[in-house]
This record gives C-alpha cells, structure tokens and sequence, in this order.
C-alpha cells in the first residue's frame, strides 16, 4: 500500500519540486558532467581538509567560495528561459567569480603586507567579488539577502547623510572594498569560515546517510511502529520529518524528500490535502531544533557564543523535544475529533524486525554523538570520522549482502526486501552478486553522496559570504552598537519589547532567506542587545534561531508551505496557516526560556529537571487542544482559552504557576470527559467507555 501511495498522479518527485522552488537549471550532456565533476572536487576538497588539516583561513574560504562559485552560475540561470543550457556570459561570470577568490588564495601572504594600503588591481577583484556573491546569491536563494546587503553597502557610503544613532562619518569605495574583500571581517569572516569547515560537513554526512537509504529505513521503521495509530500517518510524519530534518538543516528540503512519502499516506487515510501539507511544513521545520545535529545551526552557535558543543545541544533539548509533544498531540487531537483511524496492521511490516533489520544506519549517528560528547572532540573532526563510519558501514552492509546470498544460494531475481536478513538500502534488487557489482555500486552511491553534499552547499555558501558583507559593513560602521542602542532605547529597557523586536526582526529577514543567513545577520544585530538585560548568551541565540527557523512557516511567505503544497496538491496559503497553527507552541517556548532559563537546563536540579519536564509535556498536550479547540469532545469558549492559558503556565518551570496550570488543566479535563459523557478515569486507569 504504501509504495501505491508514492505513485498518486498528483504528486510531483521531490527533486523537480526543489528545482522548481530553487530555478535551478536542468543541465544535460557535458555540463552536466562538468557540474559533477566541480561538485565532487569540491566535497573531496573539504573531507580531505577536515581529516588531514584545513588550509590556513584565507586559503580554506578562498578555496572553497571560488569552487561553489563555478557550480552557482552553472546550476542556477539569470533568467528562466536559459534553464536548459549554458550561456556564455554565464561562463565569463562563473571564471570571473573563481578568479576573484582565487586571488585571495595565491596573493594572501602579499596582501597581508600591505594591509590598508591596497593596490588597484586589489579593488577590481574586489569590486568583482562583491558584486558576483550578490548575484550568485540572487540566484541560488533568492532576491531577499542580495537587497538587503546592498541596503547595508549603501549605508556604508552615505553614512553622513544617515538620520540620528545611524548616522556615521561615512566610507569611500576603496575604504569599503578593501574592508569587505581583503581582511576576515567580509566576505571571508566568520559566516563562509563556518561554511568552508563545519556546516559543509555535516551537510555532506547528510547527503552520505541520506544515498545509503537511512531515510527509507527511518520512514519503514516509525510507519511499522506508529501507522496503526489513530491518525497514525500524520504522526509517523511528525516523527519522519524530525529526525530527517535534524540532519538536513533544510525545512524546504525536509518537506519535499519526506513529504512526498509521508502526504499522500495521510490524504489517502482521510486528511485534507491543507492539513496533510500543514502537518509535514511543522514537523519538517522543527527538525532544526532538534539535537544532536540541529541542522547544523549548533556548529555555527559554536562560533558566535563561544560555548561548547555539549552546552548548546543541551540547552536545546527540551524545548525541541516540547516543540514536538505539542505537534504531536494536535495531530492526536484532528484524528480523534475527525474520527481517523490508522493503516491496518496487515498493511505494515513488524516494528521489532524493521527495527532490527536496518540498525546499523545508526551506527554512524551513534559514532557522531559520541565523539562529541563523550570524546569532546572538535564538530570538525567528528564530522569527518562520522562520514568515515558511514561510509564504512553502507559498504559493509552490501558485502554482507553479498555474503549471505551466496551462502544461501539466493538468485538475483529471487531477491525481495523480506527475503533478506538485513535493510538492503536502496534497491532490493541490484543484486550483489559478485565484488565487481558491489564496488561499483557503492562507488556510485558514495559519487552520488558527495555531488549533492556539493550542490546542496550552493545556497548555503553564497548566503554566508552576502552575509558576510552586512557584517563587514557593521564592523566598519559601528552598526553593531548603533543597534544594540536603538533596541534599547525603543524598549525603554524593557525585555519582553526586546523580545519582541527581535522576534519580528527575524521573522522578517526570514522571509526568503535560508536558517543559516537569518541566524547570522540577526545574532550580529540583535544578540548583543538581548545579553546586555542579563539574558543568558545561549538563551539569546536560541530564541533568535527558533524565529529565524520559524519563518519558513510563517504567512505570508513561509517557503516550505509552498514547498509541502506543491508535494499535496493544495493550496499553499491554506496550507501555510495550517502549518503556523500546528506550530504555535514553537512560537511560546522561546518567551518561556528566556524568563525561565531552567528549561535550558541552566542553574537546575535533577529533581527540578524532571518536574519540569513531566508539567511541560502536560501543558503542551494542553496547548495542543487548545488549538485544536478538542480535548474530548468540541470544547466551550471559556475551556479554550483556559486551557491556552493553564498551558503556558504548567509550562513555565516555576512550582507555583505550575501547580496553578496543573489544577486548571484538572478542571477543564473533568469537564471535558463529562461533556463527552466519559468516566473521570481514563481507560488505561479502569475507567471504561460509557454505553
């Protein structure tokens, strides 16, 4: 049933979704080839560095921007109608922007020399190289970062003529050039360093797992465990998207590759196409809150904060995992109130011997967390040994494979996914049969893993490099300060008024923009602003990557909602709102820890940690049917808005608002189960439906 699912006319592939949404070119023949091959080069460039030794900075960020650079303008056209070829300006732009970066690389160690007194030569590769990362961005994101950097470019030069905190004495061309193209405050500062080192390579450990068939293993294992449920396919989603989404760090990513399996099981068991689509864009989104890998935002946390990794994932672990109790239960709660059941058992392969029978994907996750944790060994290196794992592991599988058929006798056209004793990743039948058919088809999926590591890397990298020519221009102007001045002043030192301009402030450079820019250009403006109330550094970042993440659901853009209705066949605005209401309790539980940074398990007891979490969960749950306006039947105007409220409460970890949340969820629970003429106790405590 479920592979009859993936084929409803209705649905599109997930790959011509992401190019659709992306513009990117559908290259063939030799540029295809070519494409390729840069793309491979440059995930063996970045795995070798990362196991044998980066480059000094200049040379790594150099490197690596001129090499996505190539792939930027081969890949994504200046107009739609070049989609299917090559132009030759397209060419000169590609060699002109490599040329640009390179130039950094072979000339760092004389540039250096003369630092602040930049020959002309300098500030035409300059000159190139910003205006060709505006471009290439524009291109591979969108129109959103390149405007907003050029605002900032402006501001920069007419300083002077600036209106009050903003005004500043103003900076040459040549002052602006050479401060954004030859010192690691621009263009190759923090945001490309992070890109060249940590966030390529947990991209690259995605598109690895994601080729040896991890993610078909998760979407058998949680529907064999979770799709008998009531709405069970809507909550397979919610589990699916979070793990998938926690390792691709893409919300539009996450909603096409998981969507597409997980949507049409949902509306064949009887959710609209809207809410299927609403379901997947809230799951999908919040997988980037999800430890241990975030989407990689943790890594880049690292060098904004200055925390180690261990603090960051567990800061984030409880609200990530509340975020998805309360998206949980309002996919519960729309089963219950619209009378959905779940697939038939018969229709589902056994949870335990899924389970088992694909365990080793996990190993190279098992390995990751390990070495950061337990080893405390660096993000870098820990990327580079898990990718080895898993590697090791896909290759092990299929000599294993290959193996046992031998030993069984197994022909290659009786190979079926039931017959053997482990997952057999991808296709059931490619039929291992001998070393050269298996070295071949590992060595095909491990090209295949480091091409979309490459490709996937495009927008990430370009949106790092225009980000870091806003915050070349912060530095130079001192806008930083000027901000953090203005935010003060308009809050009167109010913190909620903080919160709530930095929320809006992401929610708005969201709009368009990948996690990765948003969080960095709204931590280099805001952050500074929110520790100078006393708000803890790691409480700070986390409520600005929660909105800057957020805004992928958020009407009136929300791009993974375009993204989920493309695979649903609704429509996007429905879908989107959809998406924003079953996302609700990630919009409160920033509020919650910055006033409570005990949920970010700072400053807390053991004992408190469990109580906190046991009267969080019950208050999502009640949020959750809050939303939904069900608990146990449709609930009164005066249960909805107290269960909202006691929600926020029992969420807050203080004992008193707790136990005051507790009682009122209590009273509204007693309601609820006499309005619906059910006994006080539940089923599992002896109670019993009433005739």
């Amino acid at each position: 049933m479920m592979d009859e699912q993936v084929k409803d006319k209705t649905i599109k592939k997930p790959e011509d979704i992401e190019k659709e949404l992306a513009s990117m070119r559908n290259i063939r023949g030799l540029w295809a080839k070519f494409a390729t091959i840069i793309a491979i080069a440059v995930s063996i460039f970045h795995f070798y560095t990362s196991g044998f030794g980066l480059l000094i900075s200049f040379e790594q960020r150099s490197i690596h921007l001129a090499l996505l650079m190539i792939l930027a303008f081969v890949m994504y056209p200046l107009k739609k109608t070049d989609r299917d070829r090559v132009p030759w300006y397209d060419i000169i732009l590609a060699a002109a922007g490599t040329v640009a970066c390179l130039y950094i690389y072979f000339n760092h160690y004389e540039l250096a020399f003369r630092a602040g007194m930049p020959e002309q030569l300098d500030l035409i590769m300059g000159a190139i190289a910003i205006l060709l990362v505006l471009e290439a961005t524009r291109r591979s994101i969108g129109i959103a970062l390149p405007i907003i950097a050029s605002v900032f470019l402006v501001y920069a030069y007419f300083g002077p003529y600036m209106p009050g905190i903003l005004a500043h004495r103003g900076f040459s061309l040549r002052r602006i050039i050479s401060h954004l193209y030859l010192t690691t405050e621009g263009i190759f500062g923090i945001p490309i360093g992070v890109s060249a080192t940590f966030v390529f390579m947990f991209v690259l450990f995605g598109s690895v797992l994601e080729q040896s068939g991890i993610g078909e293993y998760i979407i058998k294992v949680v529907f064999s465990g979770l799709g008998h449920q009531k709405g069970g396919p809507a909550k397979a989603a919610v589990v699916t998207s979070g793990l998938m989404g926690m390792i691709s760090g893409s919300s539009i990513a996450n909603t096409v590759t998981t969507g597409s399996f997980t949507i049409p099981i949902m509306k064949k068991m009887g959710f609209t196409p809207e809410v299927a689509g609403g379901v997947e864009v809230a799951a999908s989104t919040n997988g980037q809150f999800l430890p241990p890998i975030m989407g990689a935002a943790a890594f880049i946390m690292i060098e904004f904060t200055g925390l180690p990794y261990v603090e960051i994932i567990r800061a984030a672990f409880i609200p990530a995992i509340l975020s998805y109790v309360a998206i949980f239960g309002i996919v519960h709660l729309q089963a219950e109130k619209t009378g959905l059941k779940g697939m038939n058992k018969e229709e589902l392969a056994p949870f335990f011997p899924t389970l088992i029978k694909g365990i080793y994907f996990v190993i190279p996750i098992i390995g990751l967390v390990y070495l950061l944790v337990i080893r405390r060994m660096t993000a870098l290196g820990s990327a580079y040994w898990a990718i080895v794992m898993a590697i090791i592991v896909s290759l092990g599988a299929k000599l294993f494979i290959m193996v046992w058929c031998k030993s069984k006798g197994v022909k290659r056209e009786d190979i079926t996914p039931d017959l053997l004793p482990i997952d057999p990743t991808k296709e059931s039948k490619q039929g291992i049969f001998s070393s050269k058919e298996l070295f071949i088809g590992f060595f095909k999926e491990l090209v295949g893993a480091f091409e979309a590591g490459a490709k996937n890397m495009i927008g990430i990298a370009m949106a790092c490099a225009c980000a870091g020519i806003i915050i070349g221009v912060v530095t130079l102007s001192g806008l930083g300060l000027r901000m953090t001045s203005l935010i003060l002043t308009l809050a009167r030192g109010s913190v909620f008024l903080t919160l709530v301009f930095t929320m809006f402030a992401s929610l708005l450079l969201g709009l368009g923009l990948p996690t990765t820019a948003k969080y960095i250009i709204v931590a280099t403006l805001t952050a500074p602003a929110l520790t100078r109330l006393g708000i803890p550094i790691i409480a700070a970042h986390l409520f600005i990557l929660y909105f800057g993440v957020l805004a992928d659901d958020t009407p009136p853009v929300g791009l993974a909602a375009y993204a989920a209705a493309a695979v649903a066949g609704s429509d996007p605005v429905k879908t989107g709102l959809l998406g924003f209401k079953f996302d609700l309790a990630a919009f409160i539980l920033p509020f919650i820890f910055v006033y409570s940074p005990m949920m970010l398990m700072i400053d807390v007891t053991w004992y408190k940690l469990i109580w906190i979490v046991i009267t969080a969960v019950i208050g999502m749950y009640a949020w959750s049917a809050g939303i939904q306006n069900y608990f146990f039947t449709k609930t009164r105007w005066w249960e909805r808005i107290g269960l909202l409220g006691f929600a926020i409460l029992s969420t807050v970890p203080d004992i008193q608002l707790d136990l005051i949340g507790l009682a009122g969820i209590l009273v509204i629970y007693i309601t609820q189960r006499k309005a619906a003429n059910l006994p006080l106790r539940p089923y599992f405590l002896g109670g019993k439906l009433a005739e």
